[in-house]
């Protein structure tokens, strides 16, 4: 996508190069969507602190980007089918950036529900080397992510509010360096990251695992209990029902120390190894 886009500055009378440029959102959707994942699977590992059902983490920020991708799809059909310069144009473009800009927003409240897992661990003394490393990554995945949403939605309305005839105009779009900064690198940076320090090595290979309270234990538990049905957790994500009375005692299943077993020769500590090093050995 970035290949096209470099060709914007020197090509902008041809809006079949501008084709790309429109529907470059989603490929942020696929990055963010790695890093929804990663914390749904934190939140199964840390079920006492997960403010909701962590299998159904990524639906919920899918919800929210099914929201910004219409608006994308709707912008991008409108510049495709109209000439640049005209106000069908223009609406496409207001369009896109109103869904860049929203996409910025997601990610903030994805960093949200981050520190607030990371601050529960913290105060509660569990934060672990691997919860440690996990969160790390998840702040550093995430704000490249939100550099390059930034960058976009700043570059999506310098285009759009300045009248160039039937060409696009503006700093970020006709200057390249940017886009080889502000959005080619964070994406290129991302990719690296999590190749490199795969999240794979920090998160047990069995869903049901978790870790005990004391931050050192890991257990073998039920795996997160959810009375109601399913089509309800997926309508109500946040159980607000519960969230309003308070939990049943009989799904902190966390408390019940004496039911669940440690895993066997799996003790977290200061000196644990990832666990591929772990497997490896």
């Amino acid at each position: 996508m970035d290949y096209a886009r470099c060709f914007i500055p020197r090509l902008g009378e041809h809006l079949y190069i501008h084709c790309p440029d429109s529907a470059g959102l989603r490929r942020t959707t696929i990055y963010a969507a790695a890093e929804y994942n990663i914390l749904g699977r934190l939140m199964q590992y840390l079920p006492m602190h997960a403010p909701l059902n962590p299998r159904r983490v990524v639906y919920l920020f899918i919800y929210m980007g099914a929201a910004v991708e219409s608006l994308t799809a709707a912008g991008a059909t409108l510049m495709a089918s109209a000439t640049i310069g005209t106000s069908k144009n223009l609406s496409g473009g207001v369009l896109i950036s109103v869904a860049l800009v929203l996409q910025g927003v997601v990610e903030c409240l994805f960093l949200s529900m981050v520190a607030l897992l990371h601050h529960c661990c913290v105060r509660s003394h569990m934060l672990a080397p691997n919860v440690r490393m996990l969160c790390i990554m998840l702040y550093g995945t995430s704000s490249l992510v939100l550099l390059r949403c930034t960058f976009r939605a700043v570059q999506a309305f310098s285009m759009y509010t300045n009248s160039c005839g039937q060409y696009y105009c503006g700093t970020a779009i006709n200057d390249e360096w940017y886009l080889y900064v502000f959005e080619a690198a964070p994406m290129a940076l991302y990719t690296y990251w999590l190749n490199t320090i795969h999240p794979g090595r920090y998160l047990p290979v069995e869903h049901d695992r978790y870790l005990d309270p004391d931050g050192k234990t890991e257990r073998m538990g039920p795996g997160w209990i959810d009375a109601r049905s399913k089509a309800i957790t997926f309508i109500d994500l946040f159980d607000m029902k519960s969230a309003f009375r308070g939990r049943p005692e009989s799904t902190k299943f966390w408390l019940h120390l004496e039911q669940w077993p440690a895993y066997p020769e799996t003790h977290v500590g200061p000196s644990a190894k990832p666990r591929g090093e772990e497997e490896r050995s």
